[in-house]
């Protein structure tokens, strides 16, 4: 696909960054613009490979040799065809996905992979520009109702599959704005929320209804909607934080990641916080504890707000910058990362325990003692004698995963069957409650936006059959080319 002989010609190339002293100034997207004729460039650089790893790389299944090779020829209808057949939102995937197609490229055996997440974007952005991208309701209904509990990428990818075979959709929301984590997780320099708020616009007008502020087992029940629609679909996340649960974790100004970054996303969308519940890092110590992608968004809006000091905090040893040989192509390499936020001003610390935090005269944290530890291999360790200091500390982020949804509530309507981390259980994506089925982080654990969306489309397909007796909404194993 592409160029016959681009990879041997032409280096991975992206868009390049504007200045991390200009960007920690406001919360736009940190890329600067790439011309059109680089991106085909960087697409003549798929390889006819004979087997496109790529393909089960990606959660989605995308077909990414045949969209690389309508962009290299420019032929951005055709590209955008072939994308939107497996992917409801590329235009969320292109920014935020960690792009697991790129580990399991060919060409990065021993060169640098193709741009898929870029190109990706590109297709989705010109799709958009081209009026390719517009309602597209169905042609019929069904007269089958069905509710889809929670709007992040899971439940809005199987709200639109769902409306597309014909069904009357309503999205239950319990914020004030559809997108879940999207919106309200991820901070706007790597997803403006415009992005999202144009695509919703555009599920709105294809029949699907939203109802926000509305929290299940609040202001509606569980159980009043499983006798009100004809199926129900969970796709609630994943959304209880892990605690860290050392001496101390009780102070002031000790705070769960998702809680800071909700807050200042809710800030920089205009609204107002009160001072009692906001969360601010100005001329703060900061600490963050965790090493994978919340943890790097915590970086990167504490420097927004301009603490006096960012270290973020992990308990392994710094990995390598090779692959091991127990971690060989094509699966996702363990190897050393870093991400815009860290370029932007952090120290990062590797192979520490947290012992303690210790506390101010006012209850407030002011330091967290650590301790060094020697791996001796991936699962053991020991403590570093005399290597106990104490990190200043004035605001700590934790960013340490999550345990499992927050169905608490759904518990006292159903005794659902959950597996031993406390998510749903689910066969043929239903729960052991008929009729009503989970998608997403509530099933699989906490994941990635590729993911959530390729379950949504997948429970789209099984409910469209649980009501149906039969489906035409395309599976990663039945994939159907359709134009946007």
């Amino acid at each position: 696909m592409g160029k016959l002989d681009g990879f041997l010609i032409y280096g991975r190339e992206l868009p390049a960054y504007r200045d991390p002293k200009e960007r920690i100034h406001d919360s736009n997207e940190i890329y600067l613009e790439f011309p059109e004729a680089k991106t085909r460039q960087q697409a003549a650089r798929c390889m006819d490979c004979g087997v496109p790893f790529c393909h089960n790389g990606c959660p989605l299944g995308n077909m990414i040799p045949d969209f690389n090779d309508a962009v290299y020829e420019g032929e951005w209808e055709l590209a955008a065809s072939i994308l939107y057949s497996t992917n409801n939102f590329p235009e969320f995937t292109g920014r935020i996905c960690p792009a697991p197609c790129e580990a399991s490229c060919v060409l990065s055996i021993n060169k640098p992979a193709v741009t898929i997440e870029h190109i990706e974007k590109s297709i989705a952005e010109k799709s958009f520009e081209l009026g390719l991208v517009k309602p597209n309701p169905p042609k019929k209904r069904t007269g089958k109702k069905v509710a889809v509990v929670g709007s992040g990428p899971a439940g809005l990818a199987a709200a639109a599959q769902l409306n597309q075979a014909g069904h009357l959709v309503t999205v239950y929301e319990k914020d004030d704005k559809a997108g879940g984590l999207l919106r309200y997780g991820i901070p706007d320099f790597k997803l403006e929320k415009w992005v999202i708020e144009r695509r919703v616009e555009i599920l709105e007008k294809e029949g699907i209804r939203f109802e926000y502020n509305v929290e299940i087992g609040k202001e509606v029940t569980l159980k009043k909607l499983h006798r009100k629609y004809d199926a129900v679909l969970l796709c609630i996340g994943s959304s209880k934080p892990r605690e860290l649960t050392i001496p101390g974790n009780h102070l002031k100004g000790i705070e769960f990641a998702m809680d800071y970054l909700t807050l200042q996303n809710r800030k920089v969308a205009g609204e107002t916080i009160d001072d009692a519940d906001d969360i601010d890092a100005r001329d703060k110590h900061v600490l963050v504890i965790g090493g994978g992608d919340t943890g790097s968004d915590c970086v990167g809006t504490a420097n927004r707000q301009f603490a006096k000091s960012v270290t973020q905090l992990q308990y392994r040893n710094m990995p390598s910058t090779e692959r091991s040989p127990n971690n060989p192509w094509p699966e996702w390499p363990a190897t050393f990362s870093s991400s815009s936020s860290h370029e932007e001003g952090c120290e990062r610390s590797w192979g520490w325990l947290n012992k303690e935090f210790i506390a101010d005269e006012n209850g407030f944290v002011k330091g967290l003692k650590v301790v060094e530890l020697e791996w001796k291999n991936s699962l053991e360790y020991t403590e570093k004698p005399n290597s106990e200091k104490i990190l200043p500390c004035d605001l700590a982020l934790i960013a340490i995963g999550y345990m499992r949804p927050v169905h608490d509530a759904f518990q006292a309507n159903f005794d659902f069957e959950l597996d031993n981390r406390g998510n749903f259980k689910v066969t043929d994506w239903q729960t052991s409650v008929p009729g009503i089925f989970a998608a997403g982080d509530c099933y699989r654990g906490q994941s990635l936006v590729v993911w959530s969306i390729s379950d949504g489309r997948e429970a789209a397909r099984a409910m469209d059959i649980y009501l149906m007796g039969e489906s035409e909404l395309p599976s990663k194993s039945i994939s159907k080319l359709k134009l946007v």
